[in-house]
């Protein structure tokens, strides 16, 4: 059998079975319309003791385990009571679904998995209860916290330039640089740039750097590493970037982006890509479509204009008032029939009329590029770790003042 190595972010699997201790169950607390038994905040203890012991912690009065059990478990009806307030359900279906991703991430089939939680001392009706209200009060928290977060823009920009987390995920750049004495000569090198001369053979023949022997190589390190000249200099981290002259008291350096290399660092091969659609109506049928589709084609390829007739008879509203461009995209975008006539085009040639599942197309191509989408990722990352954190914070909140306005009476069953 199948060890399993991650259970749930959702559940931790307690590892007693409580049907071997006797419990005269009894209300334990009242939270508005709900009760917690004591025999969910002894299960509970159990759980958390058994969890200290696994990670071989220092074992807290069992007091205070307690407190904390009792205040976990309030906190948890009441979203469970928004949860039946708001509507939620969780259908056998979806759970099953959850279920079996949860296998799946163990490499486990169902059954195994299964049989794994009869091993740990549960039953699978339990912990699928309990996989069934987690769902709920993380659609509750979802729908009450997440509905409250906004970041704007000039609070995204300053988290990215001043939080240590995105350095983090920043790229390592290697980088050369020619150094000379005077804003003149540097004048020369870049003329020479311009020309299409090599960086690394003018870095070996002028500049008075150290590397100049390796063509300027400077090791490899992020641009927070760098000195503030070269990171304002080479901010936009794009490889192929070559600075003005940057004047210190050494002289003026050049610099230029050889390389980069990280996790997030990624190029992708995109397409740029016009196109007219005509899409047959109930009063309009594919015959006909095709027929008034090839008009417009063949009016294009007598001369007339693609931007203009792309307005006047394209009916793909995201694309028609922008003369049928449909911008940047990478492969698997568009639906097969489109990308394979798209790939099989040259730039600047209308291509024959074609069909999809939309109607009747034809399409110019025009321009590739192999697009560096590290920013992009990046940037992604950072908003997500930033809206997390004020997730977190704001339902810290929202917790708070639930619990403040509930009414909570803790038996005392001693």
């Amino acid at each position: 059998m199948k060890k399993l190595t991650i259970f749930s972010l959702l559940i931790a699997l307690p590892s007693i079975v409580l049907a071997r201790v006797e419990i005269l169950d009894r209300v334990a607390v009242i939270v508005d319309d709900g009760l917690i038994m004591e025999s969910q905040i002894t299960k509970s203890i159990l759980d958390v003791k058994m969890n200290i012991q696994a990670q071989n912690m220092s074992m807290p009065p069992l007091d205070e385990i307690r407190k904390q059990v009792i205040e976990k478990l309030i906190i948890e009806e009441l979203q469970l009571q928004l949860g039946d307030l708001f509507g939620i359900r969780i259908s056998d279906g979806e759970l099953n679904q959850t279920f079996d991703t949860i296998a799946a991430n163990n490499q486990l089939s169902l059954e195994e998995f299964i049989v794994t939680i009869e091993e740990a001392g549960q039953s699978y009706e339990s912990v699928r209860e309990k996989i069934r209200n987690d769902m709920i009060i993380q659609r509750v928290q979802r729908g009450k916290v997440g509905n409250e977060i906004n970041i704007t823009e000039q609070e995204f920009e300053s988290f990215m330039k001043t939080d240590p987390s995105v350095a983090q995920l920043r790229p390592e750049l290697s980088v050369r640089q020619i150094l000379v004495k005077n804003e003149k000569k540097a004048q020369v090198v870049l003329e020479r740039l311009d020309a299409d001369e090599s960086f690394e053979v003018i870095a070996k023949e002028v500049s008075l750097a150290g590397n100049a022997a390796s063509g300027g190589l400077m090791p490899w390190r992020k641009i927070a590493d760098m000195p503030e000249l070269f990171r304002l200099a080479l901010v936009e981290e794009i490889v192929g970037t070559v600075s003005a002259p940057i004047s210190t008291g050494s002289g003026f350096h050049i610099l230029k982006i050889e390389e980069k290399r990280g996790p997030f660092v990624k190029y992708e091969d995109q397409w740029n890509v016009r196109h007219i659609l005509l899409m047959p109506t109930a009063i309009r049928d594919l015959p006909t479509t095709l027929i008034e589709i090839e008009d417009v084609r063949n009016r294009i390829m007598a001369g007339e204009d693609f931007d203009k007739l792309a307005k006047e008879f394209s009916e793909d509203e995201g694309s028609a008032l922008n003369g049928g461009d449909l911008d940047w995209f990478g492969a698997g975008v568009m639906v097969k029939q489109f990308e394979a006539v798209m790939l099989a085009s040259e730039n600047n040639v209308v291509s024959d009329v074609f069909q999809t599942d939309y109607g009747y197309h034809f399409l110019e191509v025009l321009g590739t590029r192999n697009f560096d989408k590290t920013t992009e990722l990046i940037e992604d990352r950072a908003y997500s770790g930033l809206y997390s954190r004020k997730f977190d914070e704001e339902l810290e909140n929202t917790l708070r003042s639930i619990r403040a306005e509930a009414f909570v009476e803790i038996k005392n069953l001693d």
